[in-house]
């Protein structure tokens, strides 16, 4: 059997300024961008730049009261995603010099150099680069 998570949804305000986010700052690439009139919504996916297969995110705007309540606080405050990357430090200026906030700065694990951020709604992120151990 071979099984892989596709998408992980996540919770927006607003499709448009999530783009915003995650293309302009974040720098990931957008995988689809569909139109869903009869359901009044967009099919939206992002993924990190890299080689596609990985894991990505599928933006879904909030559509009612109960959704809209947790845009931001998927996960109750900790951290919720964790971008892994080939050269933290070159990453973390990038993301800083965006304009991204990190709310923990960087610090070295054993498990490799970690700072956690958080996107544009509040959710928590960890930049990670796993050590080559």
């Amino acid at each position: 059997m071979r099984q892989s998570l596709a998408h992980v949804a996540l919770l927006v305000r607003d499709y448009d300024e999530a783009l915003d986010f995650y293309l302009g700052k974040l720098g990931f690439r957008l995988v689809e961008d569909i139109d869903q009139p009869e359901q009044a919504k967009r099919w939206v996916v992002v993924a990190p730049p890299g080689p596609p297969g990985g894991a990505s995110l599928l933006l879904a705007r909030a559509s009612t009261p109960e959704q809209e309540a947790f845009v931001g606080n998927q996960s109750g405050g900790r951290v919720f995603l964790f971008l892994q990357t080939d050269d933290f430090w070159r990453d973390h200026q990038r993301l800083t010099e965006a304009g991204v906030v990190f709310v923990r700065p960087p610090s070295e694990a054993p498990y490799g150099t970690v700072a956690v951020f958080q996107d544009l709604y509040g959710n928590r992120w960890d930049l990670l680069q796993y050590s080559d151990s």
